[in-house]
């Protein structure tokens, strides 16, 4: 069973995430920080409609909510191929993306939310400007191949035709401003004219996690 949600796919996605990156499940009010809420009762009630659709466990462990991912359950049918098509820069702009050699990953399906399959490639993800988000050097990115991004979204971006980055983005008027997870980095503000979405970020795998 899918998130019922976009929310509360993201929401399933930060601690999945969290738990590759640091071994253990993130507390309510890591959730709500990362999120932008101030109240963790919002938190609580996605955690309990994820919990309700089969997607987590919570087992009341000294006196808290411990959170774990159920993945046998979230992707019980479900292995596909994806196409690795090069990479992707979290820091400075690269290259565009590289696809000349295309090799396939197997990918749980569970990752892609509602999204099909064919709808997904990935990327091998360069630099640390993502950081924050628990998006790390090596780490392998999975793109929805899509042409439109809401605000705030991740994104794969394609700056002046030639040089592809991968942040979160951000509109001010006539201009786009591409904004690392990374606070000794500076967001990139450029006329929307420069600026081609390429796709956006909807899960992560951790080579030799």
């Amino acid at each position: 069973m899918l998130p019922r949600t976009q929310r509360q796919k993201e929401v399933l996605d930060y601690i999945t995430r969290f738990l590759a990156k640091h071994g253990h499940e993130p507390s309510y009010a890591q959730i709500a920080r990362y999120f932008g809420v101030s109240s963790k009762a919002t938190i609580a009630k996605h955690i309990s409609a994820l919990e309700k659709r089969g997607l987590i466990k919570r087992e009341h462990e000294f006196g808290r909510f411990a959170l774990a991912v159920k993945v046998e359950e979230v992707a019980a049918d479900a292995v596909c191929e994806v196409a690795l098509l090069g990479h992707i820069a979290a820091g400075a702009p690269i290259d565009t993306i590289e696809d000349q050699d295309l090799e396939k990953i197997c990918v749980p399906r569970f990752l892609f939310g509602r999204v099909r399959p064919d709808r997904i490639y990935a990327l091998r993800v360069k630099g640390d400007s993502m950081i924050d988000e628990h998006i790390c050097d090596g780490d392998i990115a999975l793109i929805e191949n899509r042409s439109e991004a809401r605000d705030g979204e991740i994104v794969v971006a394609l700056i002046d035709s030639a040089r592809a980055t991968l942040k979160r983005l951000f509109r001010f008027g006539d201009e786009v401003e591409l904004r690392p997870s990374n606070a000794q980095l500076e967001p990139i503000r450029v006329h929307a004219s420069r600026v081609e979405i390429q796709g956006i970020f909807r899960g992560l795998m951790r080579p030799n996690a």
